[in-house]
This record gives C-alpha cells, sequence and structure tokens, in this order.
C-alpha cells in the first residue's frame, strides 16, 4: 500500500517526497481533508501507466474494426448532427 500525505505535509516536506518517488520507486498517495486526491509516481511508472493505456486503446480499436458494418464517413456523421 502507497504511503499516504497531507497535501500540508507535502509543502512542507516537498524534496524529500520526490526523492523517495523518484529514486526509491515509492508512489506517495497525497490527501486533502482525509481523502485521496492525488498520487506522485516515479516516471517508469508513469510510463508504465502510459503503455499499458495504449495497449488498451489498440485493442479497443482493434475490437471496434472487427465489429460488423460498414464505415461512416466523417461528413455523413456530421451531417446527422447537424453540423
Amino acid at each position: 500500500m502507497p504511503e499516504s500525505i497531507s497535501t500540508a505535509d507535502a509543502r512542507m516536506n516537498f524534496s524529500d517526497i520526490i526523492n523517495k518517488v523518484a529514486y526509491g520507486n515509492e508512489p506517495i498517495v497525497l490527501t486533502r481533508r482525509g481523502k485521496n486526491i492525488a498520487a506522485i509516481v516515479s516516471i517508469a511508472e508513469l510510463e508504465l501507466l502510459q503503455r499499458i493505456e495504449e495497449h488498451l486503446d489498440i485493442e479497443d480499436a482493434k475490437a471496434a474494426l472487427a465489429e460488423p458494418g460498414g464505415n461512416i464517413s466523417a461528413e455523413e456523421v456530421w451531417k446527422s448532427l447537424g453540423l
């Protein structure tokens, strides 16, 4: 479970938190009034998340292309929307 820290504490200890995340690969969850609001992660973790998202997008696109039915031109869509 990632460490949680309030945004107020994060402001006071910003450089220590960045070092933990960057060099210790420890994600930090930021909280405000006891609720999770954001997370700080290393670049390696961010890049991994982005690769996963790209992979999922590609799989969704492949599935959409495999669905039966014809393609509709952008002009037809715009016309149907009154644009």
